[in-house]
């Protein structure tokens, strides 16, 4: 059986802090949530490595630099209120519950968002509503969020997501451009959102997030 304690440790130490993640609330929180346990029993044995790893249909848990460097870069401190779209089995809003204080987890996938609050409420967090819809939809009726964050890649960013940022919140989106990603942060200042280039990464296209293709004869 897999020591997983040392192997988060080794995933913290190989692939968060090298990538510039130094916050002690990100990284305590990233030794302490137990990865395996928000995956597929079959997936458990690969809960650490440096990629992102498919957990349903068009669903992954993004990779441990990745994630970490978004919410480094979203700032989060422990008086936001935290939109998680995209959420899974949890793990995300289990590291992000560490940090801020609440989150609203939205999943659509059914099995996914109906086994998350029990494994959510093993792993002690506690101050995690998982919403169970659309992803591209979000969960208006429990915002406006001080942070948002998208588990995944995008081509675009409905309009109704950004409406659900407070004025003055941040918003984190990893945008596709063909092979390329590109997360980017984006500041809501006098209703409109404001962005700035954070890194280069790569993940599959969430559900409700990819662009129109227009139809050609």
């Amino acid at each position: 059986m897999s020591d997983y304690a040392t192997l988060r440790r080794v995933m913290v130490d190989t692939q968060v802090r090298p990538s510039d993640v130094t916050k002690f609330p990100i990284i305590q929180a990233m030794l302490t949530v137990p990865r395996e346990a928000f995956l597929p029993s079959d997936k458990a044995e690969i809960a650490y490595i440096s990629e992102p790893i498919d957990i349903a249909r068009d669903r992954t848990v993004l990779a441990a630099r990745t994630f970490a460097k978004m919410v480094d870069a979203l700032n989060v401190t422990n008086d936001m209120l935290v939109l998680d779209i995209g959420c899974g089995y949890g793990y995300s809003a289990a590291v992000l519950a560490r940090i801020a204080e609440a989150v609203v987890a939205v999943e659509e996938e059914a099995d996914l968002a109906a086994e998350a609050p029990g494994i959510l409420s093993e792993t002690g967090a506690d101050n995690v509503i998982v919403h169970e819809g659309p992803l591209k939809d979000g969960a208006p009726e429990h915002g406006p969020y001080d942070a948002i964050i998208l588990e995944g890649g995008i081509e675009e960013l409905p309009e109704g997501i950004a409406a659900q940022l407070k004025e003055g919140g941040r918003i984190a989106c990893l945008f596709v451009e063909g092979r390329l990603g590109t997360v980017r942060i984006g500041y809501k200042i006098d209703g409109h959102l404001n962005w700035r280039y954070a890194f280069n990464a790569s993940a599959p296209i969430l559900p409700g997030f990819a662009q129109a293709r227009a139809f050609a004869l």
